[in-house]
């Protein structure tokens, strides 16, 4: 009887957490979508531990973005579309979601291929498990409240374990990775640079900073939350690039060591196999198809939401399709375009899923100026506005960021300057 007594008080305590957290770890975890582990698999295959120093910076920025996010939607109630069109106007509105939708739609597409990749590894064709997945997918958001969807989601943020399990399968070498986190290494070629930006833009997405206001506001949160809510985000960004680590220490020690080059998740998995065991290559594969349908259903979610808020539309998974005709149909377009882009011979895959994720980074850098204005705006946050260190990991990783994209960009349009320095 004192048990259950103590079971009550400890249930009573907890239930108005549990009815809190949910934002931060599934905003968090759908970054480790199909672009994300293909990424990590590249960067791991191709460059060893050589990478990871970045996911120990990412994890800080990540949280700081995500936080700010969160607040602003706790304390007015707006998404971040719907704040940029009442501060900015329409023109610059247009703008972002520009960028929004040319970043949102590579990411997509890259989510359906990796669900094509993961099934294929079972030899089912991608002109059936694509359409099936697009059908499911949209049935499932759509028939759904948002409720269910929400602990549906929440479960299938802990599916990610499945890549600890396959790592601890392999042997790897533990010192090196953990002082890969901690001592940065640099290279000048353009495959490394191009990697290292897929990592950032994966990681820290331009989608992403829209769905945290978002989901804040849809699940009707308030400023009183915040404290709570605060700590779903940081447990969210940690558990993402705690999952990311395991993903490049699982390619860096097997198939980097064997000198096995990689171009998606799909053949991470595949090469995986005669080198880890088939228990290791299937937990791979589960992992890769159970990653690509979170992002597959998220991120045009995402999209909807944020377009149709900023045009003034309705939007929200609490609406009925009647209720909010635009936004799910911009849903069902999304889902359409994103897995012909996949099935249509002439899309270059392998450009999607990494390229894209590169993209994304470059396109944080308009949003993340707007993210910066807004959350220091007293008039509209009041005492919620940043404080001096926030703003400071906000500008050291637009900055960060900037230096990384000329980078880039020096590597494809003039990749002889590097030969200098050489």
């Amino acid at each position: 009887m004192k048990l259950f007594k103590l079971i009550r008080r400890r249930l009573i305590f907890l239930a108005p957490i549990l009815l809190i957290v949910g934002p931060g770890i599934i905003s968090g975890s759908v970054d480790n979508d199909a672009g994300g582990i293909t990424s990590y698999s590249v960067a791991g295959a191709s460059f060893g531990y050589s990478l990871l120093w970045v996911l120990f910076l990412t994890t800080f920025a990540l949280a700081v973005t995500q936080e700010i996010g969160a607040r602003m939607g706790l304390v007015t109630g707006k998404g971040l579309a719907s704040l940029v069109r009442e501060k900015f106007g329409i023109r610059w509105t247009t703008f972002v979601m520009v960028c929004l939708f040319i970043a949102n739609m590579g990411t997509i597409a890259a989510e359906f291929a990796g669900v094509a990749g993961a099934l294929e590894i079972f030899n089912l064709p991608r002109l059936l498990t694509v359409p099936i997945a697009v059908v499911f997918i949209y049935l499932l958001v759509t028939r759904w409240n948002f409720k269910r969807l929400e602990r549906i989601f929440l479960l299938v943020s802990f599916f990610y374990v499945a890549y600890i399990f396959s790592t601890l399968t392999m042997h790897v070498n533990w010192l090196q990775a953990t002082t890969s986190l901690v001592i940065p290494s640099f290279s000048l070629k353009g495959a490394y640079i191009l990697t290292l930006m897929a990592v950032i833009g994966t990681t820290i997405t331009p989608w992403g900073q829209f769905f945290i206001q978002d989901y804040v506001v849809d699940k009707k949160l308030a400023k009183e939350d915040l404290k709570i809510e605060r700590g779903d985000v940081f447990l969210g960004s940690f558990l993402t690039n705690f999952i990311a680590f395991f993903i490049i220490v699982a390619t860096a020690g097997t198939l980097f060591v064997k000198g096995i080059t990689i171009n998606d998740a799909k053949d991470a998995a595949l090469a995986l196999r005669p080198l880890a065991g088939n228990f290791a290559s299937l937990l791979f594969s589960f992992g890769l198809l159970n990653a690509s349908l979170f992002g597959a259903a998220l991120v045009p979610v995402s999209t909807s939401y944020v377009i149709t808020e900023a045009f003034g539309m309705e939007s929200g998974l609490n609406l009925k399709l009647r209720q909010a005709p635009w936004f799910y149909g911009l849903f069902a377009l999304l889902l359409i375009v994103g897995g012909l882009m996949v099935i249509l011979p002439f899309f270059p895959l392998i450009a999607i899923l990494v390229v894209s994720q590169a993209v994304n980074a470059v396109l944080l850098l308009p949003i993340f100026i707007f993210l910066y204005i807004l959350s220091n705006d007293k008039k509209l946050l009041g005492e919620y506005a940043n404080n001096k260190l926030i703003n400071a990991v906000l500008i050291i990783t637009f900055v960060l960021i900037a230096i990384a994209s000329t980078f880039y960009a020096i590597s494809l349009f003039a990749p002889n300057l590097f030969n200098l320095f050489h």
